[in-house]
């Protein structure tokens, strides 16, 4: 007889998500970017946002950097991106 094997998985703990709704229009939307300070997100970022510009007249409105990838983004930065950008862009990089 074999012992029973431990699983330490937990299943997935569901939770309602406020999706923000998608913008109607791309033409002259404010964007936010938040770096999260892992190699080559700025570069990343960056690069989608001249792309955007281009072709749909975009501006970045404010960039701001987390402490790590790990870290929120803290509440004076959530704030001004709330108040400056149309929408928020997050980057990763690696």
């Amino acid at each position: 007889m074999s012992a029973p094997l431990f699983d330490p998985t937990a299943p997935p703990v569901g939770r309602d998500v406020k999706v923000a709704p998608r913008p109607a229009r791309l033409d002259g939307l404010r964007i936010g970017l938040v770096e999260n300070t892992k190699f080559n997100s700025d570069v990343l970022l960056r690069r989608l946002a001249d792309r955007l510009g281009r072709r749909h007249g975009m501006t970045v409105a404010r960039m701001v950097r987390k402490r790590s990838p790990s870290h929120e983004v803290d509440e004076v930065s959530v704030e001004a991106l709330r108040s400056q950008a149309d929408f928020v862009v997050s980057g990763i990089g690696d």
